[in-house]
């Protein structure tokens, strides 16, 4: 039978979060940057656990927009809360056993006045708004619409149209959230605002959307290559990610593997399988029959001691492609990589690891056409030396 989703921010949560240190250093209720470390982007913890397969399965997201993340409490049906939330989450969690399909429910942002206005509800991936639910009208709402899976009688839905980011910033209900969320609605703001899409991308801070030691958690909810619209989760997103996901998901319709937690809609095998899938692709690439590593691996062979007039080595030549610099992979540069948003784990493919783990189809295919080329300069640079 089909439920409600159990990671939403207002029924429950797999985790339990600590509790808002009120000691702790704060400006404008988020804390200082000194506490990074614990709290921030600079958590031991980041990049430690796989994020594929990390979310529960579902196939709809209703989000109420109401007020903002510092009136939010840890848990918004809690009885101190204001009537609306806390009667449409009871609601939700009462009738499930009457959802053909599997529907989580999140706070977001609201403000009258706005486009999202206190009370609106935005439905995925159905694309749509109803304007203004009050408490008087939950019941009816969760009936025509959820249940019936008609439109509501109260109210006709608004088409939505582009791209929207929900940018969990619940700090009430886990501190990593509060302090990694505005930071991250901040930063897709200003690069939206660059790219002069505003009107086309939307970014709104929302509440608990489970997984807090994943923070930063965002939602994506956008078109793929076909036109359909698909919602894709991700965590440990820093700042400096922001502008590929922007870029590349968004941009492209391509996943961010190294980010990537869930797509809503897949059960957890076919996660699995539609991860296979696109890494399967670093599998199969080959250079004249040879694997990148034993591409990697000659190159570095036939390139050693190799110079030419002037005392530039042939790695030099061809672009400066490759260099005699060493990058550490482990300790505190690897850190440092994580940090800045960079994913520096080792794989099979050596030295390339932050290429083939990051980089889509098409740029791995341009990595093997220049490494082919770096590989004729070696040659070329080999039989120079003999021949002299």
């Amino acid at each position: 039978m089909a439920t409600v989703g159990e990671d939403q921010s207002s029924l429950s949560g797999n985790l339990d979060p600590p509790a808002v240190d009120s000691s702790k250093p704060q400006v404008n209720g988020v804390v200082a940057e000194t506490d990074d470390m614990k709290y921030g982007f600079q958590r031991s913890e980041m990049y430690t656990c796989t994020l594929t397969g990390t979310v529960d399965p579902y196939d709809r997201h209703m989000f109420l927009c109401y007020k903002n993340a510092e009136s939010w409490p840890a848990r918004i049906e809690d009885a101190g809360f204001d009537r609306l939330p806390r009667l449409l989450a009871s609601t939700l969690k009462a009738r499930r056993k009457d959802f053909h399909e599997q529907i989580r429910f999140t706070v977001c942002e609201g403000r009258d006045g706005t486009e999202s206005s206190n009370g609106d509800i935005l439905i995925f991936p159905d694309m749509v708004r109803y304007r203004g639910l009050t408490h008087f009208d939950v019941e009816n709402f969760v009936e025509d619409v959820l249940v019936k899976g008609s439109t509501w009688v109260s109210g006709v839905p608004e088409a939505l149209t582009g791209s929207y980011i929900f940018v969990c910033s619940h700090g009430s209900r886990d501190q990593r959230c509060g302090v990694c969320g505005p930071v991250l609605v901040d930063k897709f703001k200003k690069e939206i605002q660059l790219r002069g899409l505003k009107d086309q991308i939307f970014v709104t801070p929302c509440s608990h959307v489970g997984g807090h030691k994943y923070a930063g958690n965002l939602v994506i909810f956008s078109s793929n290559s076909e036109g359909k619209v698909t919602g894709h989760w991700y965590g440990y997103v820093t700042p400096n990610d922001v502008p590929i996901l922007l870029d590349q998901h968004i941009g492209k319709g391509e996943i961010v593997e190294r980010l990537w937690r869930f797509q809503m809609g897949l059960s957890n095998e076919e996660q699995k399988k539609k991860a296979k899938q696109r890494n399967s692709i670093y599998d199969e690439i080959t250079y004249f029959g040879k694997s990148l590593e034993k591409v990697e691996t000659e190159l570095k062979g036939s390139t050693s001691g190799c110079n030419m007039n002037g005392g530039k080595s042939c790695c030099q030549v061809a672009n400066g492609f490759c260099k005699d610099e060493k990058v550490e992979l482990n300790g505190e540069n690897a850190g440092k990589k994580r940090r800045q948003g960079t994913d520096v784990r080792k794989s099979k493919f050596g030295g390339l690891t932050t290429w083939a783990e990051t980089w889509e189809q098409g740029d791995i295919l341009t990595a093997v056409a220049v490494i082919g080329a770096v590989a004729s300069v070696a040659v070329a640079c080999s039989f120079y030396q003999r021949s002299g």
